[in-house]
Formats: structure tokens, sequence, C-alpha cells
């Protein structure tokens, strides 16, 4: 006889990123950031904040796999939080009903996550806006989920089409949301000086009037 697995599976451990390359990468955006990982990265481009003002976070990843139509597993990710950690949550792009609603980010916030992510659906805007949780979503939708599992939490996913693990951060804007893997933060914080450097360099120049860039000459 095969015996009944798990309803929610937990990895043995969550990795976290360092404070410091936290802190290198908060307030940048996204755009910035897929630069400085040569173009990609992004989330894909229907995950949009729900709330367009509630849009900017950066945090680490704790990752959770919900089943089509279930959201036991974005509960128990509740009980592994630490403050700052953002939930990816993957419904694998089920849109038949939502895997989350106000009340659930409001207890996410009082655990100490800083956003929500999923590539399902939510529900209860305004709830929503009054808890002021960054929830980036493939849509909306009343219709609710069970309770039931299976599921599991802290092992890799892919989220909306991009491999996500525990540990890697995501830096969220209006424009979307972005992963950097864990093993390549620190490259990718070197490189946002550059990045900077050349948005400021051609802004400016723009600003002064500039009509046509040098890149095209060449």
């Amino acid at each position: 006889m095969i015996e009944d697995a798990p309803k929610v599976r937990v990895a043995a451990s969550l990795r976290r990123p360092r404070a410091t390359q936290l802190a290198a990468l908060q307030g940048v955006p996204t755009g910035f950031v897929v630069d400085a990982l040569g173009g990609g990265g992004g989330l894909d481009y229907r995950i949009k904040p729900v709330v367009p003002e509630q849009a900017a976070f950066c945090g680490p990843a704790v990752t959770c796999v919900a089943g089509p139509a279930d959201n036991l597993a974005v509960f128990a990710v509740l009980e592994h939080l630490q403050p700052g950690d953002v939930i990816a949550a993957t419904a694998a792009g089920h849109t038949g009903c939502a895997i989350t609603g106000d009340l659930l980010l409001g207890m996410a916030r009082n655990c100490g996550a800083v956003a929500f992510v999923t590539d399902g659906c939510v529900r209860d805007v305004p709830g929503i806006r009054s808890v002021g949780l960054p929830c980036f979503a493939l849509g909306v939708t009343p219709n609710s989920p069970a309770r039931e599992g299976p599921g599991t939490v802290g092992f890799p996913i892919v989220l909306a089409g991009v491999a996500v693990a525990t540990g890697d951060i995501l830096v969220g804007d209006q424009d979307g949301v972005v992963v950097v893997p864990f093993d390549r933060i620190d490259e990718v914080v070197e490189r946002l000086d550059k990045v900077r450097a050349a948005e400021a360099d051609l802004d400016a120049k723009v600003k002064a009037g500039m009509r046509v860039p040098p890149f095209l000459k060449r």
C-alpha cells in the first residue's frame, strides 16, 4: 500500500542573502537590475501590481507551490517567514480562482513579509489596498481556492516563466518583478555602478537635445 504523501513538504533549510546585498538593491529600478543581469530576469509581462501605487519592494524569496485551486502551502509559508521576506507562490498560471486574498496577505505582513508575488490570481482588491503589502499577480478573480494541498515550501519553483529559488532576491516596481539568482547577487551589485553611469550619461544627453544615439552612427 502506498502511504499518503504529506500535505505540505518544507525544505530542510531556507537560505537568505546578506543584509549588505539586500541594501545594495533596495530602490533600484527593475530596468537597471535587468541590464545588470544582461537583459533578462523579469517575470512574464502580465505579472503586475494589483495596486499600482503599492509596487516598490526588494527582498529574498521564500518559495511555495500551491497547486491549482489550492493555497494550503501559502498558509504554510507564514510559519517560515522572516522580516523582509517576499512570498513567491506559483499556481502554475491557474486563473480559475484566487490563490490569496486580503486576510492572508495581512497575516503575511504581520509575519514580516514585504511583498507577495504569484503567477496566479488574487482577490479582495480594496482589502489588499488597505493591507498595504505590494502584491503582484497574473489577474484578479473573486473565486475561492481550497486548502487541502499538496504543496511545498522552500523548494525551487518556476514562477511566471522564470526559475526562482528561496534566497534569490526579488525586486519589484510598476514595470514588474525581476529575479536576481542567489549566486549572481554580487555580480549584479558590482555591475549596477556601470548601469547607473550609462543611464545618467544618456539621460543628460537626451535632455540636452540629443536626437540620434552615437551607437547608431557606429
